[in-house]
């Protein structure tokens, strides 16, 4: 496994879905404690990420939170976490976590299901400018 940054929660996306990178550059503008660092799931390092943590990518194909040597989440149980992680007024969001996990996962598929019918798609992932460089891995 590569080395990873033991300090950081690394969110990794899916790096074609529009949705999914406007909600990327919304969590870097807002991730004020630089909490997180990022990868595509269609990248090699995403790739070896999910290998090593033994996911099944057919459940999998939009958002993962992975603390190394932690934790991984999933679905709305990630994106609840990562909105936690941002603080202030998106800690409100995270009070979704009381409902039953497929309740909210339910509404999380939804959205993923429609999310490139919805935002469109783009033909190869985000290369990231260099100052956010170092955000990604």
């Amino acid at each position: 496994m590569i080395n990873l940054p033991q300090d950081k929660k690394i969110i990794l996306f899916d790096g074609v879905c529009n949705l999914c990178d406007s909600s990327i550059q919304f969590i870097i503008k807002h991730d004020k404690k630089d909490i997180f660092r990022f990868v595509a799931l269609q990248s090699e390092i995403g790739l070896e990420i999910i290998n090593h943590i033994g996911i099944d990518t057919t459940k999998i194909d939009s958002i993962l939170l992975y603390e190394p040597g932690k934790a991984y989440y999933y679905k709305a149980q990630a994106a609840l976490k990562i909105a936690k992680e941002l603080g202030g007024i998106y800690t409100a969001i995270s009070w979704f976590s009381i409902l039953p996990n497929f309740l909210t996962n339910t509404v999380y598929d939804y959205i993923a299901r429609n999310r490139y019918k919805w935002y469109g798609k783009k033909d190869a992932c985000m290369i990231p400018t260099p100052e956010l460089k170092a955000k990604f891995l």
